[in-house]
């Protein structure tokens, strides 16, 4: 059974839902939760879940981000996961240390890429008049939000919606399209998911 280690910064809601569908239906193993802050809420919910959960803080390395990563890979290294996720992720990776697992780590991205990479993207697509909106889960590769897409999931920009009401209406798309795409991304399918 293929290893997964999900990396995370904050809450780790769509950590949860991978562990919980890992879990529950047996397509992959959970072996590590990974944070860059030691106060993520996350950290113990993988652990209530019985899921090992460390964290790296980056500020301990300042600017250093080399010093960092190096820091990162270590538990990484020592849980030997076949899949990375990133989820809710907010560091950007270098180019080196994306290139060490290239090809087998996955991102979910708040857009429906290409569109609005990066951040603020509910805000930017409320202000270009998009009819709708939306998330991509995507191989990740040195170029920020532009490794091949693996899956999106669309819903309509409402009147009156503002960024925090279009986020969470998107937020429980992101909870149904990462374990899918993960669940076939394991088994080696690469159709993209559409949702």
């Amino acid at each position: 059974m293929k290893r997964v280690a999900i990396l995370i910064s904050g809450g780790g809601s769509n950590m949860v839902r991978l562990v919980e569908t890992m879990q529950d239906e047996g397509y992959a193993t959970p072996v590590l939760v990974l944070s860059n802050d030691p106060a993520a809420a996350g950290l113990e919910k993988a652990r209530a879940r019985g899921v090992e959960a460390v964290a790296v803080d980056h500020r301990a390395f300042g600017k250093d981000r080399a010093a960092f990563e190096a820091e990162l890979v270590k538990p990484l290294l020592a849980a030997d996961p076949d899949v990375v996720c990133l989820a809710g992720f907010m560091r950007v990776l270098t180019p080196d240390f994306v290139r060490r697992f290239e090809g087998r780590m996955l991102n979910i991205h708040p857009s429906l890429l290409p569109k609005y990479p990066g951040l603020h993207t509910h805000q930017r697509a409320i202000e270009a008049g998009d009819a709708e909106a939306g998330c991509t889960v995507h191989e990740v590769t040195a170029e920020l939000d532009a490794g091949p897409i693996l899956g999106q999931g669309r819903v309509p920009i409402l009147p009156g919606d503002d960024a925090d009401t279009l986020a969470a209406r998107v937020l429980t798309v992101e909870h149904k399209l990462y374990p899918a795409v993960l669940r076939r991304y394991v088994t080696g399918e690469r159709t993209p998911v559409e949702l």
